[in-house]
């Protein structure tokens, strides 16, 4: 692994919490495939974590529930042959997962009124089309 994986600020992955497991890789493949161990399952227990501030784990454990299975999240990575590059993969996925999860609630929208002016000038438009589709009925194009 190349350094830690930041999920936002100073709050990073902590590689003594991170749970991999390997496996073969589905599909097709060379002479190599049967015997290689590329596909990487990355686990991190989200609900038991002291690397999250708490406000953090709270939002993530709310807005990740659906994908939880007992407080663990796990990210899986196959797409290249070699294992080193799918751990690299996994771990970025499982990051950026986790910083979009911990992130911020967006600021609530405040309605606005529209201006006066505008809406005059919405009505005014309408009624000049309007016009001027009315003046295409009726006459005779002989």
């Amino acid at each position: 692994m190349s350094g830690p994986h930041v999920i936002r600020g100073s709050v990073s992955l902590p590689e003594a919490e991170l749970m991999w497991r390997f496996s073969r890789s589905s599909g097709p493949g060379g002479q190599h495939v049967n015997t290689s161990d590329s596909q990487v399952e990355l686990r991190f227990d989200l609900a038991n974590t002291d690397a999250l501030p708490e406000v953090w784990k709270r939002r993530a454990l709310e807005r990740l529930g659906p994908r939880l299975v007992d407080g663990v999240i796990a990210v899986r990575a196959s797409e290249h042959r070699s294992q080193w590059r799918n751990r690299e993969m996994a771990a970025t996925r499982l990051a950026s997962l986790l910083a979009e999860a911990t992130a911020p609630p967006p600021k609530p929208r405040r309605a606005t009124k529209i201006p006066r002016g505008i809406n005059e000038r919405r009505l005014r438009n309408k009624k000049q089309r309007s016009e001027t589709k009315r003046g295409r009925s009726g006459q005779s194009w002989g």
